[in-house]
């Protein structure tokens, strides 16, 4: 899609991101998550990053077919995390592909997860 999008348009200097899937889920929830930070960081830096970031299950390995797909995140607690590459359209961006239950996160498990952290704080 990127060359593709600068080959139509002859621009070499177009900035594309992309990222394509077809996935039919009956659990979970999936995004394609953009970051641009301050400074240049580099996808081993984020991968580094998230490798023990509680709540997070990193799943980063293109060359054995691993990635974070829906159907293995039903049921689980944790957020799968993986595709982490920079973002060639943008100077210091980043790009990750992240699933989840979607009736775990962002719904009840949340708010759990919230409370405990304010109560033990608050104690």
């Amino acid at each position: 899609m990127v060359n593709e999008t600068r080959k139509m348009f002859e621009d070499d200097s177009i900035g594309v991101t992309a990222t394509t899937v077809r996935v039919p889920v009956f659990y979970g929830h999936s995004e394609a998550v953009n970051i641009e930070t301050e400074r240049k960081i580099t996808a081993a830096e984020v991968k580094a990053l998230l490798k023990n970031a509680p709540g997070v299950k990193l799943v980063d390995e293109p060359t054995l077919s691993q990635y974070p797909m829906a159907i293995d995140c039903a049921g689980k607690f944790e957020t799968l995390v993986g595709r982490i590459r920079e973002d060639e359209s943008i100077a210091n961006g980043i790009n990750l592909w992240v699933v989840a239950d979607n009736i775990l996160k962002g719904a009840a498990l949340n708010a759990v997860q919230i409370a405990e952290v304010l109560i033990k704080d608050y104690l």
